[in-house]
């Protein structure tokens, strides 16, 4: 029972790095260098925010397609390793740094306003990650009043 789960998390987390790679360095990189000039420099966190979500959002849909036996052990495990370190060239996750700063404004609450978007920013990348994972599932059996 172990091993089965073990051997699915591995491979969620080696086919969602890869997904995650190719998404973001060959589709989301190159439409946020074009549309940089249209967007202007207010509107491209935002636009750059929205791309990662989407970015996510594959990422999660390719691991639990991969993975039908346990899509959303997949897409959790591969969330796990999104957690331990600082991803800013590639997205703007960085937990320790969120840690830290969490543990900056019980001191100091001046710090609360850039946790409080740091922390919507990463809860909305994180789901994106989920959702993508939870749309992956296959649908299921639709029902008929008709016996067959």
């Amino acid at each position: 029972m172990i091993l089965p789960r073990l051997w699915i998390a591995t491979r969620s987390i080696l086919s969602g790095w890869a997904a995650l790679f190719l998404i973001t360095y060959l589709l989301e990189r190159p439409l946020l260098i074009v549309t940089a000039p249209w967007l202007g420099t207010s509107w491209f966190p935002t636009a750059r925010l929205g791309l990662d979500c989407t970015a996510l959002a594959a990422t999660g849909w390719t691991v639990g397609r991969l993975h039908r036996s346990a899509p959303v052990l997949g897409v959790l495990a591969f969330a796990a390793t999104l957690t331990f370190r600082d991803f800013d060239p590639l997205l703007p996750l960085n937990v320790p740094w969120l840690i830290r700063l969490a543990a900056d404004t019980v001191r100091d609450s001046l710090y609360l306003e850039s946790l409080a978007a740091t922390a919507a920013s990463h809860v909305l990348m994180f789901g994106s990650l989920i959702a993508g994972g939870l749309l992956s599932r296959p649908a299921p059996k639709p029902v008929s009043i008709v016996g067959g």
